[in-house]
């Protein structure tokens, strides 16, 4: 079935893109969702301006999510944790932890947006992508140390 994206998808198209797609996706998911339209004519037309107005909120999320990115750059996550003589800790850090430590700077960023390969579990100075939009991400500097 083809379709009109009226908003971008990672993986699937960008915003007033024509594409195909499987039947049961654009039923049940891309259309009830109000991710997509129909590519009929009549459908396209008469939608045209709801595909603008989504390219335009689209621009400003990007630029609200690159200002973010810049901001969140600057952050370093310090942890202070117990860890054995060999600086290996007694536990580990996750993106859950991250996510809490960001939230009580004031940034409200989904755990699920911090890309950690593998959860941190040694001290020293480790960087963690954070991604706030589909091309826009930032990378956090996070320090782990001994406690005392």
């Amino acid at each position: 079935m083809k379709v009109v994206l009226l908003e971008t998808i990672e993986g699937v198209g960008t915003v007033g893109q024509e594409i195909k797609v499987k039947d049961g996706y654009a039923r049940n998911f891309l259309i009830p969702k109000g991710k997509a339209l129909i590519a009929e004519g009549g459908a396209i037309k008469s939608f045209k301006d709801k595909i603008e107005a989504g390219i335009r909120a689209e621009a400003k999320s990007k630029e609200h999510a690159a200002k973010a990115a810049e901001e969140l750059s600057s952050v370093v996550i310090s942890f202070k944790v117990k860890s054995g003589e060999d600086g290996k800790l007694f536990g580990s850090i996750t993106n859950y932890h991250i996510a809490d430590f960001l939230k009580s700077k004031g940034f409200d960023i989904d755990k699920k947006k911090i890309h950690l390969p593998e959860p941190i579990k040694h001290t020293g100075t480790h960087e963690v992508t954070v991604k706030l939009y589909p091309e826009v991400s930032a990378t956090v500097k996070i320090e782990v140390s001994t406690e005392n």
